[in-house]
């Protein structure tokens, strides 16, 4: 364990932000210098809180599996080099997590029954920040090929931990990007405040280097066929996330100036990076509405501050969570609190237990307004409570559906199973002998950590079907049935 005496001399302490009033002229991260510097001053006592607990209960709250304690103590000892070891056992790539997990493991820490929980999510990052640094991350190519090819459709983090797991035992690995860049959601997405794409870029790097084949701006369904993906390759993987975003069905939605998040939140990062948008949608000067209070909410929020909006109004229809945890969500499950987030330090309004009703347009047929209104526990409107607020930009952010059907998943003709998400086995084997599926296709929409944790278990599944057997690590089962036909 860490400090024997840690928890009880130590109060938590996260990393600090940049003030809002710097942080909005920029698109940098909040924290100063990135987040694993800026925690470098009370990493050592942070990490030593975590307590000798005897059944880890951070484990069984972390997808992956995450080796909590033990690199708590390596860092509190002072022992990095061993600490990345640890962390890199169970995640390849905690850059990742370490800035954009909601950090289940936190809400079932042992210590978090009656105190504040130990600052996993901070220590994490902060140790592959060093790591970087100090040029502990090097590329592991494979010591010998297999002679078996594997395609990889989609680079957000379920399609890479896949890719790079499959490569590092031998396999010939081809990743496929209908986007002209690698990295899925995780480069167009997420906004640049929240992790900056160095951190992305420099990962790809090692990943090819290990040998690790990138093929961006191929929408394989169209210029590549699922038929001659199937002829080329000994297996598939299918990593294309859940991107068919939830519609908001009420008069006024064909009005210009409503769009779905993932029409907005790409032109900003690509704006952000420095890139030409011809035409992008900008929220600069305009009363803005987010339709939806998730992290895609909160993307939304901070990009449009950061744009100069007039005013940002963020709605949720559920009622607003509390400030403690619910007595039906005892630990250690997640509990749903009420949370802030950098973007919501920043500014705009969050209104909650509200429905639209009508978007309002203008004489040009471009939105002017929203009418809403007041929605009990059972989302049945309040009599007397409907309003009108200003509404020029309304960006919808109710989450998504399932995959995209047409195309590779019609030509591949994979099962589906009764949430419209692609059908797997225990062995993340869809339908179609020798095609797998790993992440939010499969799984429906969630959270980074599950899409690096199933992109992980699929790859061993994929190295068991190719080679007979496998020496990588299966962290879980898919969350799906068992496969019907």
């Amino acid at each position: 364990m860490a400090d024997p005496r840690g928890f009880l001399a130590h109060d938590r302490e996260v990393a600090p932000r940049r003030p809002v009033d710097e942080r909005l002229h920029d698109w940098h991260e909040v924290y100063p210098d990135g987040a694993g510097r800026a925690l470098l001053p009370i990493i050592g006592t942070q990490a030593g809180r975590c307590m000798d607990c005897g059944i880890p209960f951070c484990h069984q709250g972390c997808p992956l599996g995450n080796l909590i304690p033990e690199w708590n103590d390596l860092v509190w000892r002072g022992d990095w080099s061993d600490a990345i070891e640890r962390l890199h056992a169970t995640n390849n790539f905690p850059e990742f997590t370490g800035r954009l997990c909601p950090a289940p493991c936190e809400t079932a820490c042992v210590l978090g029954i009656n105190q504040d929980p130990v600052t996993i999510k901070n220590v994490e990052v902060a140790i592959i920040d060093r790591a970087w640094d100090s040029g502990l991350v090097r590329p592991q190519p494979p010591e010998w090929l297999s002679g078996s090819t594997v395609a990889v459709v989609g680079s957000g983090p379920a399609g890479l931990a896949a890719a790079q797991q499959l490569t590092r035992v031998g396999h010939t690995v081809v990743v496929y990007e209908r986007a002209d860049r690698i990295g899925g959601l995780l480069r167009f997405g997420i906004p640049e405040f929240k992790m900056e794409k160095a951190h992305l870029d420099r990962r790809l790097v090692q990943m090819e280097r290990e040998g690790t084949v990138f093929r961006p701006g191929v929408a394989v369904g169209e210029s590549l066929t699922g038929e001659q993906l199937r002829e080329r390759f000994d297996a598939v993987v299918l990593a294309i996330g859940s991107t068919v975003p939830r519609d908001l069905p009420v008069p006024g939605r064909e009005l210009a100036g409503v769009h779905q998040a993932m029409e907005y939140l790409p032109q900003g990062n690509r704006a952000a990076l420095g890139e030409q948008v011809p035409g992008q949608i900008t929220a600069a000067g305009r009363h803005v509405v987010i339709i939806g209070g998730g992290d895609t909410g909160a993307d939304c929020l901070g990009t449009a501050l950061r744009q100069g909006a007039a005013t940002v109004t963020q709605l949720e229809i559920l009622p607003r969570p509390g400030d403690e945890r619910p007595s039906g969500q005892p630990w250690p499950t997640y509990p749903m609190v009420f949370r802030v987030s950098s973007a919501h330090e920043e500014g705009g309004d969050r209104v909650y237990a509200v429905s639209t009703q009508e978007l309002l347009g203008d004489e040009e047929g471009r939105v002017r307004a929203l009418r809403l209104v007041d929605v009990d526990a059972s989302f049945q409107p309040v009599p007397g409570t409907e309003r009108e607020i200003p509404a020029e930009l309304v960006l919808l952010a109710m989450g998504f559906t399932g995959p995209e059907r047409p195309g590779l998943l019609e030509q591949l003709e994979v099962a589906l199973d009764e949430r419209g998400n692609v059908a797997r086995d225990q062995g993340y084997a869809t339908s179609v002998d020798g095609v797998f599926v790993a992440g939010d296709a499969g799984r429906g929409q969630s959270l980074i950590v599950w899409a690096i944790a199933e992109g992980r278990a699929a790859a061993a599944a994929v190295d068991e079907y190719l080679s007979g057997s496998t020496t990588l690590p299966a962290p879980i089962p898919p969350s799906a049935r068992p496969l019907t036909v």
